[in-house]
């Protein structure tokens, strides 16, 4: 397992309350156990008190010290309901509308992120995705220097030298089909992601083609992202576009991108559209032994992470570290 050292020594000295939207999953009571044993996190499990109490129960986990949190019955629900109602209703909610949502465990967890009752959140183990994404974008919303929501992976083996090899490749989650503004956005996002992995990024916009050596809209797009992303971030070595080879490579590189100095060596790679992204990553896990965290959420007020649906215990209990680190 990637080593966590750094981000859990910055939680020692600011420890952060996380929600979770699946209270008796499992592998999130598993994940809660190792937390609660290492003092540094204090989980919220949303669900009925007893049946998340016998649920770790049976499954053998310690959870004494974790808050569990039922939406239905919750002392603050009425105020909880009117601050969402007062969030939405420009948007057209009405009173009966933001009751019947807070009976969700993904809205009522981001309420809770959004009214400070808890620091962050991570769901997913069970829902979608989008279902996790669309309350945060209606309740916690982008940062002011922000457009969109983006995601990124970062993954992890073990090198040849005995240090791990990092790698940071976006969006692969959210952004179907970004623009070029977009794909500069995600862009910084990324960097500011990839160093807190300790990653130095040397960034590849993924194409194609290698500087010219193809045609098509897309190339002209990771082409132009690529320009407008050196002028936005000037002391970043960017370069693109760049086809994988080519950005990994050194010997390709001396072949299809002469003088570049990021082919050959790239270390954060962003994608043309979530159809490249999505199947990249998968490739580089399933193929090349890499662990995948993530998706982490970039570009929002307050840290909400989503769990793939085929995650285990380990991957909630990194993923979770990961959420509050970003705090």
């Amino acid at each position: 397992m990637f080593g966590f050292g750094a981000m859990i020594e910055k939680l020692k000295k600011d420890p952060k309350r996380i929600v979770f939207t699946e209270g008796e999953d499992p592998r999130i009571l598993e994940a809660a156990s190792r937390l609660l044993a290492s003092c540094f996190l204090t989980p919220i499990l949303l669900g009925d008190e007893k049946e998340v109490a016998e649920a770790a129960e049976e499954a053998g986990f310690n959870i004494r010290g974790a808050q569990i949190i039922n939406p239905l019955t919750y002392e603050k629900r009425d105020e909880v309901i009117k601050e969402f109602y007062e969030i939405r209703k420009a948007k057209g909610m009405t009173p009966e509308k933001a009751e019947k949502l807070m009976r969700e465990r993904n809205y009522f967890g981001t309420m809770l992120v959004k009214m400070g009752v808890a620091d962050c959140l991570l769901g997913g183990a069970t829902y979608s995705t989008a279902d996790t994404v669309r309350p945060a974008l209606q309740i916690i919303k982008t940062k002011p220097e922000n457009s969109i929501v983006s995601s990124c992976f970062i993954l992890v083996r073990p090198g040849a030298t005995g240090e791990n090899e990092v790698l940071a490749m976006a969006d692969c989650a959210i952004n179907i089909q970004p623009s070029e503004d977009e794909l500069v956005e995600i862009c910084g996002e990324t960097i500011k992601c990839a160093r807190l992995f300790g990653i130095d990024p040397k960034v590849a916009f993924l194409s194609y083609s290698s500087l010219g050596s193809g045609k098509g809209d897309s190339v002209e797009k990771m082409r132009n992202a690529a320009e407008k992303a050196k002028e936005e971030f000037p002391d970043i070595p960017i370069e693109g576009e760049l086809q994988f080879d080519a950005a990994v490579s050194p010997r390709v590189a001396r072949q299809k991108a002469p003088g570049s100095n990021v082919a050959g060596y790239a270390n954060t790679f962003i994608f043309p559209d979530i159809n490249a992204g999505n199947i990249g990553y998968k490739i580089a896990q399933r193929m090349g032994n890499f662990e995948a965290y993530g998706p982490i959420l970039l570009g929002l007020n307050a840290q909400v992470n989503d769990l793939s649906r085929g995650c285990n215990a380990l991957e909630v209990y990194s993923m979770s570290i990961i959420t509050a680190a970003l705090t």
